[in-house]
């Protein structure tokens, strides 16, 4: 009995911020998945009459917007502090959210869109940096998988509220499925009121404002972590069109897959964190990622070989699927390592602003580059990728050394 409760007790999150940062994540991303699971439905249903390729467009625009707005808002979190600028940022996001009512056309989609997209990369930098400044150092990366096991629990309990609105299928169930996203979000934020307020970081005396702007090996490691971070993209996206059109496997094995990830993600991305806390560790967890992506990507390969059976392209799909799954949690459990060692602390915001700019570039990059190589050259297109994830995972740790030789020493900070 002593043992199973010990082991319960592992699965919990540390007492203080942490816990509270976890309940924060769970009542927002409950949200997230309650509003985009049946997002696409929404703005394509009469009462909004939005098509296909203006929701793709519109969402592409916002999510170019979104790539700037990481880094200032990162630098404000650190100027008056990333607790209040989270909670902000948070709530506008609700009321963004609200502004989804209002959609008739495509010209106030954009603006909502755009809207939405750029507080949430905001938000999302303000947290990060809340993260590093109310959290031990050494502790940090393991919050960090605590939160993102968190998150795919929230998708995952949103999605399924969600089908209940898309059973009723109407406006008032889509609005109501609106509002409560949006309820959600304002919750979450509150809830970070429970986390130890972060003073704002110290006022140093010379030396440049933007002074990640400068740090070329940690933008190399940006870029590079965009690389990799194209894995996410490639499954919830390229995936299931891969398998309807490329394979002889049902279109509903995606289902089963995406099962598969959630599940692992939410039980074994704590484990996959152990290690990353140092940026050694973290490069090397990144490197290793690299290669599993490899692998994941030639499994998907031969999933569309000639003459093979349902069950077969079944089989290679899952494999891979699993092996995807490992290298997405060495991908994530490398990037926080990375982003919060190499980091100065006065200026974590502003280089957790950086650092997620190369999450959202993947984001925007990833449905061309699939459509381009998958749909177009067939399975060559997953190699391709897979030497890309390759490379990208070699060279983090050369650029982490890089940037452990260039770290400046900690300013001081100016006299009162």
């Amino acid at each position: 009995m002593s043992r199973t409760r010990s082991a319960l007790r592992s699965l919990l999150p540390d007492p203080g911020p942490t816990r509270a940062l976890t309940l924060s994540t769970l009542v927002r991303t409950t949200g997230r998945g309650l509003f985009f699971t049946g997002s696409a439905l929404y703005f394509t249903s009469p009462s909004v009459g939005l098509s296909g390729p203006q929701v793709g467009l519109g969402l592409t625009i916002a999510a170019l917007v979104g790539l700037f707005a990481g880094v200032p808002s990162g630098r404000l979190a650190d100027v008056i502090g990333p607790r209040g600028v989270t909670i902000v940022f948070l709530l506008v996001d609700a009321v963004a959210l609200c502004g989804y009512t209002l959609v008739r056309d495509f010209t106030v989609f954009v603006l909502v869109a755009c809207a939405y997209s750029f507080f949430e990369s905001g938000s999302n930098a303000s947290n990060q940096a809340l993260i590093a400044g109310s959290v031990e150092p050494e502790r940090r990366v393991r919050t960090r998988a605590y939160l993102r096991s968190v998150t795919n629990l929230g998708w995952s309990l949103g999605a399924v509220l969600c089908g209940v609105a898309l059973a009723y299928g109407t406006r008032e169930a889509y609005l109501a499925l609106i509002f409560g996203a949006a309820a959600c979000y304002a919750v979450g934020a509150l809830l970070n009121l429970r986390v130890p307020s972060v003073p704002p970081a110290p006022k140093v005396s010379s030396g440049p404002v933007w002074i990640v702007l400068r740090d070329r090996p940690y933008i190399v490691l940006t870029l590079l972590n965009a690389v990799l971070c194209m894995c996410y993209t490639l499954l919830t996206l390229a995936l299931p069109i891969w398998i309807r059109d490329q394979t002889s496997a049902p279109p509903a094995v995606y289902a089963i897959l995406t099962l598969i990830n959630t599940v692992a993600v939410l039980l074994f991305q704590v484990v996959a964190s152990r290690g990353s806390a140092t940026v050694a560790g973290a490069a090397r967890a990144q490197r290793n990622s690299g290669v599993l992506l490899l692998a994941c990507c030639v499994l998907f390969a031969f999933s569309a070989g000639q003459g093979l059976t349902p069950w077969i392209a079944i089989a290679f799909l899952v494999a891979g699927t699993m092996v995807h799954v490992g290298g997405e949690l060495l991908q994530a459990a490398g990037s926080w390592g990375l982003s919060f060692e190499l980091a100065p602390q006065h200026a974590q915001g502003q280089y957790q602003g950086m650092y997620g700019t190369g999450y959202q570039l993947a984001q925007v990059v990833t449905p061309v580059m699939s459509t381009l190589l998958l749909s177009g050259w067939g399975w060559p297109g997953w190699i391709v990728f897979g030497a890309a994830f390759l490379l990208a995972g070699l060279a983090v740790p050369v650029a982490a050394r890089w940037a452990e030789r260039t770290r400046p020493a900690e300013p001081v900070p100016a006299a009162a």
